[in-house]
């Protein structure tokens, strides 16, 4: 959903005056040189003209959007689409693109458009200020002013005292002019979001590309927690077990022939099983570890944090508590940052802040250690990053030699 513009009225009145000048400039040029690439096109002297044309329609565009974002306050993307390779694709391609005769559209309607917005401008301030200061300047006039009344009295404006009437009425429609003025400024942002920006057909195709981005992404994550579980399981806990069981077994055998050895070989099997249970436990912490559904994101970082091998400060501010599955990536996301941190970062203390805005939880590591770190396909941050992709999260890490290094995600959430 786009945002509301809400400019200033200096940098409105601003843009008013100076459109009319950018309007006149690229109509004139775009429609001059367009008209006569069009007469020459039969003597291919047109083409290359033509193409000029459009990539000068798109540059003025650019600028607009820039210029338009310093005055009116709105923000326009670029809804070009990727050029390809060669001169003759290029120059197709921007004919194609529909952006581009956008672009050529809004020029034209600039002309007419920047001059009834200078005219308004021009009109209303001269009122208002016109007005508002006329007791100063009256006795400098050449004449008194006389305003003829409903009664048909006259009224003779030729003192201060009689004048102030007059400011108060400059005052009234310089609220008039103000509203006016904001109303015509998000009205022409508005205007120029539709036509410089990209389509709607454009904005839910980079939607669905980033949709299917963010599901590949998230499959691929699964998958790798899959693997995770299997190893650990089959290399963990089943030997484990195989191991109770060889143990058990061969203490059955003996428990006539050897007691002593059946009671080691039992001892053993206990101890096993014991260890097991652990990794087991372990495991099922990995997966979704219970203090955090019982007591939410302050106690598990907090737990977290009591079994990280290097000093970790913990604040968390959440409330109201966010959903499941947010509560679940931050906690995997600390998890993970301090893991890596106590493996490779030689940092001596660490810190984590987890806040709300309006819109998304916001999970901070940082840590003093060296710095450094990347985002590297397959390595820890990259899986950082491919699991708040799942909720449509973002990871940015900030890590310059020497450090200190800053984890930071946004985990989109509904309050």
């Amino acid at each position: 959903m786009a945002t509301r513009v809400n400019p200033n009225i200096g940098r409105v009145s601003g843009y008013f005056l100076l459109n009319l000048v950018t309007g006149i400039f690229w109509f004139v040029l775009l429609v001059t040189l367009g008209a006569v690439s069009v007469g020459t096109a039969v003597v291919w002297v047109g083409l290359p003209l033509g193409v000029l044309t459009m990539v000068l329609a798109r540059g003025a565009a650019s600028a607009e959007r820039a210029w338009l974002g310093a005055t009116l306050g709105v923000d326009i993307p670029r809804p070009y689409r990727p050029l390809p390779e060669g001169a003759t694709a290029r120059a197709k391609a921007i004919a194609k693109d529909p952006a581009t005769w956008r672009d050529f559209s809004y020029w034209l309607i600039m002309l007419p458009l920047g001059a009834v917005e200078f005219a308004l401008t021009v009109a209303l301030w001269s009122a208002v200020l016109g007005t508002v200061f006329l007791p100063f300047y009256l006795h400098w006039l050449p004449a008194t002013w006389e305003v003829t009344l409903p009664d048909g009295t006259v009224w003779l404006i030729d003192s201060f005292a009689k004048a102030l009437p007059v400011s108060v009425a400059g005052l009234l429609l310089g609220v008039v002019a103000y509203r006016l003025l904001k109303a015509m400024g998000q009205g022409h942002a508005l205007l120029a979001r539709s036509l410089l920006g990209p389509s709607r057909y454009d904005v839910l195709e980079a939607k669905a590309e980033h949709l299917s981005a963010s599901r590949a992404r998230g499959v691929e994550a699964a998958e790798a927690e899959r693997r995770r579980i299997e190893r650990d399981l089959h290399d963990g806990a089943q030997q484990r077990l195989v191991a109770v069981a060889m143990g058990l077994g061969r203490a059955r055998s003996k428990m006539e022939s050897d007691p002593d050895a059946a009671r080691e070989l039992i001892a053993e099997a206990h101890a096993d099983a014991k260890l097991a249970i652990s990794e087991l436990r372990d495991l099922a912490r990995g997966i979704y570890p219970s203090v955090l559904g019982d007591r939410g994101l302050d106690a598990a970082l907090s737990s977290l944090a009591a079994r990280s091998p290097i000093p970790v400060e913990v604040e968390v501010d959440v409330e109201p508590r966010p959903p499941t599955a947010v509560e679940s990536t931050a906690y995997f996301t600390v998890a993970e940052s301090l893991t890596n941190i106590a493996k490779h970062s030689g940092a001596t203390q660490a810190r984590v802040q987890v806040s709300r805005t309006a819109n998304s939880v916001v999970v901070e590591v940082t840590d003093n250690g060296r710095g450094g770190a990347e985002v590297r396909p397959g390595g820890g941050l990259a899986g950082l990053a491919d699991r708040a992709a799942t909720i449509d999260g973002v990871v940015v890490v900030v890590s310059p030699i020497g450090g200190p290094t800053v984890i930071r995600t946004e985990l989109p959430c509904a309050w």
